[in-house]
């Protein structure tokens, strides 16, 4: 009888254990999401500010251009028409070549934040199997 009650009380040992450490996982599995998000939301926050920078840049070096080709051929309208007609070669060219050029280093960009981690050159992946490794 001895014997049952000590091994009762080991399983609710062993019961509790488990709780504790499935609870600890979800909260570290939280606070790496809560990192890893945040570390993607930053880096895309400061590439969108530095694009808004840049375009404005472009915005007015196009204008300054566009007035001077159209100086040249003493046509203002001219000089718009011709950037114009740039900015549309290069938006078709952009539209058939978007998954090379944009859609998939973005991808990328995005996955290599997300997986990998901050205390080393290692990833996800890498952790992930040094600690099946001192598991086992």
């Amino acid at each position: 009888m001895n014997n049952t009650g000590d091994m009762a009380k080991s399983v609710d040992v062993l019961y509790e254990k488990a709780k504790k450490y499935t609870e600890t996982s979800a909260e570290l599995l939280a606070l790496k999401t809560v990192d890893k998000t945040a570390d993607v939301l930053s880096s895309l926050t400061s590439i969108v500010l530095i694009a808004m920078i840049v375009a404005m840049f472009t915005l007015f070096i196009n204008v300054g251009l566009s007035l001077f080709i159209g100086n040249l051929l003493n046509e203002y309208y001219l000089g718009f028409f011709i950037i114009s007609a740039f900015y549309l070669v290069l938006a078709l060219v952009l539209y058939v070549y978007k998954d090379k050029f944009i859609k998939i280093p973005v991808a990328n960009l995005i996955i290599v934040k997300l997986l990998k981690s901050k205390n080393s050159d290692s990833n996800i992946f890498d952790i992930l199997k040094e600690s099946e490794d001192e598991e086992a």
